[in-house]
């Protein structure tokens, strides 16, 4: 069974930067696709960047576009978020979720996930 943990958050000045790790057991990642979600508090989850199995295919939320980046080596079966330019408007905890083959931006279309690190951008 495809078990996920995320890790690389923490405590950031606004301008700074962030990598996010996504790190898969259980299975090997090569046949799944990753998403990054965020969710702050009081607002509902929302879609950040997603790869697909291959790392071909990648898209961002227009929040985070030219800032974050998705990348992933399936030789560690792992799946990174560099996160730069951090905004306080990006505090959040984050998440990664798996679904098979392609990439979405969609929560409802991954059925694994990881217990989510947090991010705090604040000075």
């Amino acid at each position: 069974q495809l078990q996920l943990v995320e890790s690389g958050g923490g405590l950031v000045q606004p301008g700074g930067s962030l990598r996010l790790s996504c790190a898969a057991s259980g299975r090997t990642l090569e046949y799944y696709g990753i998403g990054w979600f965020r969710q702050a508090p009081g607002k509902e989850r929302e879609g950040v960047s997603c790869i697909n199995s291959s790392g071909g295919v990648t898209y961002y939320a227009d929040s985070v576009k030219d800032r974050f980046t998705i990348s992933r080596d399936n030789a560690k079966n792992a799946v990174y978020l560099q996160m730069n330019n951090l905004k306080p408007d990006d505090t959040a905890v984050y998440y990664c979720a798996a679904r098979l083959y392609y990439c979405s931006l969609a929560d409802s279309d991954h059925n694994t996930w990881g217990q989510g690190t947090q991010v705090t951008v604040s000075s």
